[in-house]
């Protein structure tokens, strides 16, 4: 049985397979180095944004995907770097189509472009104009819909106004995970919005 820190893999796959939402973090904490070395070997194209990026929505689909993971297949770490290598595929593929601004993403109000790589915190982006538009009483709502990985972090920076620092201090988390995390949950969020709009 493999085994890495304080409870053995497979206990944890149990128990996420179960729907704990904190097996599966441990399961992030322990894999996290490993899927980050593997994309950054395999794909040496990658900046350290797309890395977080890739190793967050790989974490994501592998967390909606846990019911489908055989244990008697592969290990964990196998199946995980498999599902990143796709969305890695998938987020190289997008990126072609969108080119030349593929490299460009605008985050402020006033439309100026700034690199991925280099998000200022006090950046007058999208998530702070969430807060200051949108409703509380949604904003949870959205907020408990969220995956797991997404959630935390979501809530710290949504409701308590937390700063990206501060949060990646209180979770431990790097800074750039806080940021990838916080960009994808407001993409989830406005999936969700968007959907509830055409029901």
């Amino acid at each position: 049985m493999e085994r890495t820190g304080s409870k053995p893999i497979d206990e944890l796959i149990i128990l996420a397979k179960n729907g704990n939402g904190l097996a599966f973090t441990a399961l992030w904490d322990r894999h996290i180095d490993q899927l980050r070395s593997y994309l950054n070997t395999q794909f040496k194209n990658l900046d350290e944004y797309s890395v977080e990026d890739i190793c967050s929505r790989s974490f994501e689909k592998a967390f909606r995907k846990i019911h489908t993971y055989d244990q008697s297949k592969s290990q964990f770490l196998t199946w995980l770097c498999t599902i990143a290598r796709n969305t890695a595929l998938d987020v190289l593929e997008a990126e072609k189509r969108s080119r030349p601004a593929a490299h460009l993403v605008s985050l402020d109000d006033a439309g100026q472009a700034s690199s991925a790589e280099g998000i200022p915190d006090q950046t007058d982006d999208a998530l702070n104009s969430l807060i200051r538009t949108e409703y509380e009483e949604e904003r949870i709502k959205y907020i408990d819909r969220l995956p797991e990985l997404y959630r935390e972090v979501s809530r710290r920076r949504l409701i308590d106004g937390m700063k990206y620092n501060e949060i990646a201090e209180s979770l431990d988390l790097e800074l750039n995970t806080v940021k990838t995390r916080l960009r994808r949950a407001k993409q989830i969020m406005d999936e969700l919005r968007a959907r509830d709009e055409e029901e």
